[in-house]
């Protein structure tokens, strides 16, 4: 609790947390968000404490001791334990300057309560030397006394009785004021341990939500990394079918040229044909000329027709045709010196 005799002389901001009771593993947040966490230090006790408030509710309640040691887990968070409150204490800050500086400042306030408790004991180790001088001369004094007057002695007793009882008033009095303030800081903690209990069971519920929500996600991670996988297959499909398309154009192109050359070749049948026909119609010239040799052209007619057939329905037997063609022409030539010679004799 802040009291008005505590002042506040370092304050940051962090998430905090607090170790789970039942595994003393795991962490469990008692924050839902960065929160303010100060060291105050008390100015009538001598001492120093960790506090956090997180709206009505108090999260963090830890007095110093020497004995307490703050460690860094990593670079953004730490933790003490405190023994009073059976429990560990663990904050996550959002840079590592602001870890650093937390710890040097657990450290110079732990050294404080160090010194502190040393002076303490000092203090009490001289009331108890300074107690017990006084008690032998107070007896040196009484038996002062006892020499003297009686009024005397009665009116010294007096007064030391009413000097002991305004001290027992007062101690009385600061005694009640400090019971008050305990009691108040025990309904405060006492409602905050019930807070915080109520707030453990939700956020195991919300935990374990999580979990089941984990657990569905990572479902469907699996099944999206099949899927995934199953894409995956179609592209390498995909890919192969791309490769056969590119093969079977690289065909289709070279059957493309190959039309184009065989159109070529048949633009060429037509002027064959017409010097076939021109031919055919020297062949009936000299058959009209020299009617002995009419069996030899009709045979040659008939070599010349067979010719014809093969050209309209076998383009491959062409050339062959050329070669059996050019052997007629030869034949003709043979014929047509054949035919000068027998005019030259006539």
């Amino acid at each position: 609790m802040r009291f008005s005799r505590e002042q506040p002389i370092f304050t940051t901001r962090a998430h905090v947390f607090q170790i789970d009771p039942n595994t003393k593993k795991n962490w469990v947040p008692a924050s839902k968000q960065a929160v303010t966490v100060s060291y105050f230090y008390d100015v009538t006790r001598n001492s120093y404490r960790i506090i956090s408030v997180d709206g009505a509710k108090v999260i963090i309640n830890s007095t110093i001791t020497p004995n307490m040691t703050f460690t860094k887990t990593s670079q953004k968070f730490g933790q003490w334990a405190d023994s009073r409150a059976n429990t560990v204490f663990g904050l996550g800050f959002s840079s590592e300057q602001q870890l650093t500086k937390f710890a040097e400042k657990f450290q110079e306030v732990k050294e404080a309560a160090r010194l502190a408790r040393d002076k303490s004991q000092e203090k009490i180790e001289t009331s108890s030397n300074h107690s017990q001088a006084s008690s032998v001369n107070g007896t040196d004094d009484e038996k002062a006394s006892c020499a003297g007057p009686a009024d005397t002695h009665l009116k010294s007793e007096n007064d030391k009785l009413k000097i002991a009882l305004t001290q027992s008033a007062a101690n009385v009095k600061k005694w009640e004021i400090e019971l008050q303030t305990l009691r108040e800081s025990n309904a405060r903690l006492t409602s905050a341990l019930q807070e915080s209990a109520a707030s453990v069971e939700q956020w195991k519920r919300q935990f374990s939500l999580c979990r089941d929500e984990n657990d569905r996600l990572r479902n469907k991670i699996d099944e999206l990394e099949e899927q995934c996988s199953e894409i995956n297959r179609e592209k390498e499909k995909n890919t192969q079918l791309k490769r056969r398309i590119e093969e079977l154009e690289s065909e289709l192109r070279e059957k493309e040229t190959e039309l184009i050359d065989l159109r070529k070749q048949s633009e060429i049948i037509p002027q064959l044909m017409s010097e076939c026909e021109y031919v055919s119609e020297k062949l009936e010239a000299a058959e009209r000329d020299n009617q002995n040799l009419e069996d030899k052209v009709r045979s040659l007619k008939t070599d010349i027709e067979e010719s014809k057939y093969r050209q309209r329905h076998l383009k491959v037997e062409l050339k062959s045709f050329l070669e059996v063609l050019d052997g007629k022409i030869d034949d003709l030539h043979d014929f047509r010196r054949g035919l000068s010679k027998l005019g030259a004799d006539n």
